[in-house]
């Protein structure tokens, strides 16, 4: 329409205006140049607006713009609680135009999204980098989701949550692996139940003797080399074990032959008298006393 038209040009007049003076002041050029310059697109403005107003059309000016503090007769925009010509509502922190763009207010001044997320949002402990989307916040510091993972394996964090180690976050699997006391029969990390001895720790289904790998059901053992045994097999690896009986030797013992007994064991293979004194005659590997042996191989 005709009105549209003129309503166009008179916004047309008015950012030509806004820009004339604009440029004068940055150039430094003469105030008395810039006022006559203004005046003239003043005038201009104002006799357009007479003419339209003789021919019916109203022509009532939209506003001040907030920066210029010039009525605004073309397209505005509104925004902060105010009125601005396009071309002044710009950016605090880099000048550029926001236009329609989308922009983000702070203390009562428009700054466009780049500059925004570098000057105020958080930053992530990882990359250093603005937070824009979603943020994690963990060990009293912000972080991008996908930046927040386990130090050793590099995995992101689960429903099991995550442990801190010197500053730096852990999954529940590598935390216990690395950091968790290691049992000394199987050498894996101990995390609930737990016996204490031989200067070490173990998980209590492995504190058994190291040869029958039976558990101490009277919670007493012996020590060899560090390492748990029941009696019979302690006294086994000591070479302490009755060649008679098959039991452990404790006190006194004999030795012949090679092997230990104890001193009721130590009989006669034929008529089983003790042998005393350690008087014996041996045949096959057997212990008799002197008349057995002489009735059974002289």
């Amino acid at each position: 329409s005709v009105a549209q038209e003129l309503d166009d040009l008179l916004a047309c007049l008015g950012t030509i205006q806004s820009k004339v003076s604009d440029s004068l002041a940055t150039s430094g050029q003469s105030t008395s140049a810039e006022g006559n310059t203004t005046d003239n697109l003043d005038s201009i403005l104002k006799n357009l607006t007479h003419d339209m107003q003789d021919l019916g059309v109203a022509t009532v000016p939209k506003g001040n713009c907030a920066f210029c503090h010039k009525p605004i007769a073309g397209k505005v925009i509104t925004a902060l609680g105010k009125m601005w010509h396009p071309e002044h509502f710009t950016c605090t922190h880099c000048g550029k135009e926001v236009g329609s763009r989308p922009f983000f207010e702070r203390d009562n001044k428009a700054y466009c999204q780049e500059d925004y997320h570098q000057l105020f949002s958080p930053r992530c402990a990882y990359c250093t980098a603005p937070i824009q989307g979603k943020i994690l916040t963990a060990m009293d510091q912000t972080w991008h989701p996908e930046h927040f993972f386990c130090t050793h394996c590099g995995s992101v964090f689960g429903d099991d949550g995550f442990q801190v180690k010197d500053g730096k976050p852990y999954c529940q699997k590598d935390f216990q692996s690395i950091f968790s006391p290691k049992c000394r029969g199987c050498d894996r990390p101990v995390m609930n139940q737990y016996l204490s001895a031989l200067n070490a720790i173990w998980h209590p289904e492995c504190f058994v003797c190291r040869d029958c790998f039976c558990s101490f059901t009277d919670s007493s053992f012996f020590e060899l080399n560090s390492q748990p045994y029941c009696e019979l097999h302690f006294h086994q690896q000591q070479g302490t074990v009755c060649h008679g009986c098959g039991k452990p030797i404790v006190g006194r013992c004999v030795s012949a032959m090679g092997h230990k007994f104890h001193p009721e064991h130590f009989v006669c293979a034929f008529c089983l008298t003790q042998l005393h004194n350690g008087i014996f005659q041996e045949q096959n590997g057997k212990t008799y006393c002197n008349p057995c042996f002489k009735k059974l191989f002289v």
